[in-house]
């Protein structure tokens, strides 16, 4: 006997159950449960059993890979460059500081990015909805922080696209970042967005925060002295790792 297909929740039962999750919150609003029904594929991601003590801790990190300055060139910020012509979109400006719950800079930090490309499609084999491919746009790209825990890139504000979560479901614009710490297994991936975003509602992603003053803390404010005039748009994000006001990151 043939299975017959599961059909994909409207938008409005998304919007039920996230009001429902937002009732059942666990008290601990900094540490959101990895199991949130509205975004559906976390069932399929979230571990299920306790995490298994590490014996000898050194070994995890000789397996790791070594990620030196020399490795990181001054070009790896700009993702604008490096190709054939101009990519398409609205150019921007996305800096700030990475921070420790003290405000004390961490210098030497390697921050990674990622994005869809303005029409909202990933340079990516398995992002095939149908919007254009942008062939002068990677949508990758990575800096150290400098001694005061800054980091700067210069890149593409990112389209919204859609996912399969239910009917009608659309991301809202945003990059991916990753922090590595100071090995592999330190990593840190967050996501931050971008102010006034319509789409914030309706997303069961950012919603899974379920403390409003944590989910504000992802979405970077736009910085008019930061814009070059006839040239990019300013925002500025800043990244605390750890403490009461600590950037929400998805290995929680």
């Amino acid at each position: 006997m043939t299975t017959p297909p599961t059909t994909a929740p409207t938008q409005a039962e998304i919007d039920a159950a996230i009001v429902e999750a937002d009732r059942t919150a666990p008290p601990d609003p900094h540490h959101p449960n990895r199991d949130y029904p509205p975004y559906r594929s976390s069932a399929l991601r979230h571990p299920r059993q306790p995490l298994l003590p590490i014996v000898d801790p050194e070994a995890v990190e000789l397996a790791g890979p070594v990620f030196g300055a020399t490795d990181v060139s001054s070009l790896d910020s700009d993702l604008t460059l490096g190709l054939a012509g101009e990519p398409a979109g609205q150019r921007i400006t996305v800096t700030g500081r990475v921070v420790d719950r003290s405000g004390r800079p961490v210098p030497r930090q390697l921050v990674e990015i990622w994005q869809a490309n303005a029409a909202g499609r990933y340079a990516h084999d398995l992002d095939q909805h149908p919007a254009p491919l942008d062939p002068n746009f990677t949508g990758f790209g990575r800096c150290l922080t400098d001694d005061d825990g800054s980091y700067a890139f210069t890149t593409i504000r990112p389209g919204a696209y859609p996912w399969r979560n239910h009917v009608n479901a659309w991301r809202p614009a945003h990059i991916h970042f990753s922090l590595f710490g100071t090995a592999f297994t330190q990593r840190m991936v967050t996501q931050m967005y971008f102010p006034g975003d319509p789409l914030f509602r309706y997303d069961p992603v950012l919603r899974s925060v379920t403390d409003q003053a944590a989910r504000d803390r992802l979405v970077a404010r736009y910085d008019h002295d930061l814009s070059v005039a006839e040239w990019s748009l300013g925002f500025r994000w800043d990244i605390v790792l750890d403490g009461p006001i600590s950037t929400l990151f998805e290995d929680r």
